[in-house]
């Protein structure tokens, strides 16, 4: 059963009729530029097919009654939105307290997902724009998928307390199908580049989870921050490897390790972008490796898992480039594979993996996908 049909009968199952709305959320893979985002710099994300699904159909009252697959059912009226706390339902809390006017009409709803859970593919960004949706759909408001991006970082930032930048949200609400988008992340520019034909995006799944709020995210935040000021800016963005270079008395070691990969990264990612746009794939596939080395050796947020699927991915024929993606410690990397050999790519990356450790990997060859729209209306 697909999540869309999932939703939809979990919705007729809890709620007694049909839906008036379909709303789907995509996940979304960073193809490079990680750690980028929250120093004002450039990354390259795609929406990707797996999503989250939410039916939903407006109520008269201020009451917001979830279900979900996954989780317990939840309710609470809107008139007294406070923050408990309490399971998956706080999601929706900061939703609505952040849309403001537009957050401020109920709604009955029934989610369901085939986005992996805490594997760096942005399954928090989806469900908080599906949540948007819905509320925008319930109280009949004009859809701006910019301000629902920076309202759905204020809910990770300001409510749940997550340290994250603005590229998954701003991905999840805005990608262009069979593109890939690089994003400014200072001004939101962005520029839609289409995915080259031939090339299939492969996540690979390492089994591993971990945990956003960790200190170690944080820390390295930090490091970030002390490196723009040691350099007078207001971001790394700002600072080039020369400008760093300059530094070298006034910094430790490991944050001019850390400011490196960043200020390189940022780099890398335009290239990255333009490789793409021109169709020069092996110089794209160089770029990529590159990315993961950077992230593994300076800004050290890879892990044993993510580089030994990186080592068996890079080493099997028709890899074109391979890196771990998102935040680091665990979760996935992506690969780029010619699509003739993307099936047996997938099989033996599998095989090998599972071989050498005891977690247990999955695969998925994903196009990139449309952004989160309202996708039926009864």
């Amino acid at each position: 059963m697909t999540a869309r049909d999932a939703a939809t009968d979990l919705f007729r199952e809890r709620f007694g009729n049909d839906p008036q709305f379909i709303i789907r959320a995509p996940g979304r893979v960073n193809l490079i530029g990680d750690h980028t985002d929250y120093n004002d710099g450039f990354v390259l994300p795609m929406a990707i097919e797996q999503s989250t699904w939410l039916a939903m159909t407006a109520r008269d009252d201020r009451e917001v009654h979830l279900a979900s697959v996954d989780h317990p059912d939840a309710w609470f009226s809107l008139d007294q939105v406070s923050h408990t706390n309490e399971g998956w339902s706080e999601y929706v809390k900061g939703v609505s307290w952040a849309m403001g006017e537009l957050g401020d009409t109920g709604w009955d709803g029934a989610f369901a997902t085939d986005i992996p859970i805490g594997a760096g593919l942005s399954s928090s960004a989806a469900f908080e724009i599906a949540a948007m949706l819905a509320f925008n759909a319930a109280s009949g408001g004009v859809w701006n998928p910019v301000q629902a991006a920076l309202a759905a970082q204020r809910v990770e930032n300001e409510w749940m307390g997550l340290s994250s930048g603005i590229m998954d949200q701003l991905i999840v609400a805005t990608a262009h199908e069979h593109h890939a988008t690089l994003i400014d992340c200072r001004t939101l520019w962005g520029k839609p580049t289409r995915m080259p034909d031939g090339v299939a995006v492969v996540i690979l799944d390492t089994g591993t989870r971990r945990e956003l709020v960790g200190s170690a995210y944080d820390e390295r935040r930090r490091s970030c921050e002390r490196a723009a000021s040691a350099g007078g800016v207001t971001a790394l963005r700002d600072l080039s490897i020369r400008d760093l270079e300059a530094l070298a008395d006034d910094l430790d070691g490991e944050t001019l390790r850390r400011a490196r990969h960043v200020i390189s990264e940022n780099t890398r990612t335009v290239e990255a972008a333009a490789a793409l746009a021109d169709g020069e794939i092996e110089r794209f596939g160089r770029l990529v490796n590159a990315s993961h080395a950077s992230l593994r050796d300076d800004f050290e947020v890879s892990s044993e898992a993510l580089d030994r699927m990186v080592d068996i991915a890079t080493g099997i024929n028709g890899c074109i480039g391979a890196r771990m993606t998102g935040a680091g410690f665990a979760g996935c990397a992506v690969a780029f594979v010619r699509t003739p050999d993307a099936d047996a790519f997938v099989e033996e990356v599998l095989d090998r993996y599972r071989s050498s450790r005891a977690d247990e990997p999955n695969a998925y060859v994903t196009g990139a996908g449309p952004a989160a729209a309202i996708v039926s209306a009864e």
